[in-house]
């Protein structure tokens, strides 16, 4: 017997749009208010947020107050209740802005090599807890990518002794690795975890290729500055590659040369490790020497909002639990001039899916019968330095953390072109992956593998926040269907990305279609509903990379 499903076996009431091939797990009342998404409401969303009066929604100046004001009021318009702090929408974002001052030292000793390493050589980055830090003399070891995954069948740190010393590592990860486990190797914090827990005080991330000169002296005219979340202690709650109280205190830079000066005085060279790298062969060096270094940190500490609405599920137990749509506010402010505008509006990057988020609330307005699970609206500050906002609500949610069961992310969802396939970044790791295939059956969708792995996707945008606190969660994209059977819709995006993606040109005066706006709201509110109905909360699939990384106990 094939086997239904599961809503419908649960005798749940089915209907399905005419243009749908197969039916799905939609009641009545629930379809209809599908039907009601309008392609020019969420326009006006993106049009007022995506206003030059609102200079970019850069974390921390009047025009991000500006966007938090507008989506807090149209939740409050649909309904939507207060999930913030203190009975509030809003959840206080602490920022802080760190910058390396100018006069670090660096000091190595190559202990028996004959090669210097230039202090310019090495950068490194501000210390976001300590104004004044300092580096006593500490051996160095090259951990090759500076990955620990037996469960990969691979490790890096395999006999080789990191505790008290400075860890050299490069970036990237073994080609045997699937894509997304691939990148989520090389995700900065986890990397300066994995050194911590070999007991490592320092991290330096290395290149392995020279980098032009015009480059290297533009990168040093730079002061380098990184961005984290405050805790009310003061401590670092939430930051790209600083975890605090970890043991490693010192994070930074090593160019090509630095790197190949370090293998050299160790009887290795840049070429030899890499090679055995490139092979899927860890290639571990016991560097010689020691450096020291001593650096100060300046700081410009602000505030920026999440803001969180509330939608109650039907289910006196399970509306205890919920179901998260999320989507980031910010966009990158005001910046260097683009053919004479110097505003970065962020249409498309990500107005548009805040847009979406506040037309599933509009949905949710539009059904009597709530699913049985809540719903948390979630708007996030801080993706664009860092997914430093949903960093901080995943970790520190205004509900208790084991009742977030998934979240359904939307960041750029790029509605240039039709939408009739999409690309579930993530699902395919939980059984998230049956709702997916359910919503796009009902809409008429096909779902692809992702056309572009490379990109490293699945871990650039919010939902890698929630899975880092072991929640499952998935971002839709576009796939590659088109209209006319080219089915060549990435390389389309590719082109609008080389002139739009980051510029002052993701207006609302450029490339949209509305209508595949309209789909996306219908899919993701689909997705999460039927989570949201599902008696049983989503589980990561047995002997998933990420479940066995980072899954809680319930």
């Amino acid at each position: 017997m094939k086997q239904l499903p599961l809503l419908l076996a649960a005798g749940i009431l089915l209907t399905a749009p005419a243009s749908a091939q197969t039916s799905a797990p939609v009641p009545k009342p629930v379809a209809k208010a599908l039907t009601k998404v309008k392609p020019e409401d969420i326009k006006a969303h993106i049009q007022y947020l995506a206003d030059d009066r609102l200079l970019g929604r850069k974390p921390g100046t009047p025009g991000y107050q500006m966007a938090v004001d507008y989506v807090t009021g149209q939740l409050k318009r649909f309904g939507v209740e207060p999930a913030g702090e203190d009975g509030g929408f809003t959840q206080r974002v602490r920022l802080r802005r760190a910058t390396t001052k100018p006069g670090a030292t660096i000091t190595y000793q190559p202990a028996g090599g004959s090669l210097p390493l230039a202090p310019a050589e090495v950068h490194l980055y501000p210390h976001p807890e300590q104004p004044s830090s300092r580096l006593a003399p500490t051996g160095l070891a090259f951990a090759g990518y500076g990955i620990s995954a037996p469960d990969q069948g691979y490790d890096d740190y395999q006999g080789l002794d990191v505790k008290g010393k400075v860890v050299v590592i490069v970036r990237g990860a073994p080609r045997s690795f699937p894509s997304t486990v691939a990148s989520a190797s090389q995700d900065q914090t986890l990397l300066v975890q994995t050194a911590a827990r070999h007991g490592a005080v320092g991290v330096l991330f290395a290149s392995a290729r020279p980098v032009p000169a015009a480059v290297t002296a533009a990168a040093a005219a730079r002061p380098i500055t990184t961005t984290s979340v405050l805790g009310a202690d003061g401590k670092v709650a939430a930051a790209r590659g600083f975890i605090s109280g970890s043991g490693v205190g010192m994070t930074g830079t090593l160019s090509a040369a630095g790197l190949q000066t370090l293998l050299l005085n160790s009887a290795s060279d840049t070429a030899k490790v890499m090679s055995s790298l490139r092979q899927g062969q860890p290639a571990p060096v016991a560097l010689r020497g020691t450096l020291a270094a001593s650096w100060e940190s300046g700081y410009q500490d602000f505030e920026s909002y999440n803001v969180v609405g509330k939608i109650t599920g039907s289910d006196a137990a399970l509306r205890q639990e919920y179901v998260v749509h999320s989507a980031h506010l910010d966009h990158l402010g005001v910046g260097a001039p683009v053919k004479g505008d110097s505003i970065y509006n962020g249409a498309h990057d990500n107005a548009s899916g805040v847009a979406s988020v506040l037309e599933i609330a509009r949905l949710y307005s539009n059904i009597k019968q709530k699913p049985k699970r809540s719903v948390l609206l979630v708007l996030q500050t801080g993706e664009e330095l860092g997914l430093l906002g949903s960093a901080y609500f995943a970790a520190r949610p205004t509900v208790p953390k084991t009742a977030l069961v998934a979240d359904v992310n939307t960041d750029m969802p790029t509605i240039i072109a039709p939408l009739l396939s999409v690309v579930p970044l993530g699902a395919r790791h939980s059984t998230l992956a049956q709702p997916v295939d359910e919503a796009a059956r009902y809409l008429g969708l096909t779902v692809e593998e992702d056309p572009e792995p490379d990109q490293n996707r699945f871990i650039r945008s919010d939902q890698y926040s929630f899975v880092a606190q072991g929640i499952p969660a998935l971002h839709i994209k576009y796939g590659n269907r088109t209209p006319d059977g080219k089915n060549n819709l990435s390389e389309q995006v590719q082109k609008w990305r080389a002139l739009t993606y980051h510029k002052p040109q993701d207006d609302i005066n450029g490339t949209f279609d509305f209508e595949a706006g309209k789909k996306y709201v219908q899919l993701n509110f689909l997705i999460g509903y039927l989570v949201a109905q599902n008696p049983q909360r989503p589980t990561w699939n047995p002997g998933d990379f990420f479940g066995q990384r980072f899954a809680q106990p319930q």
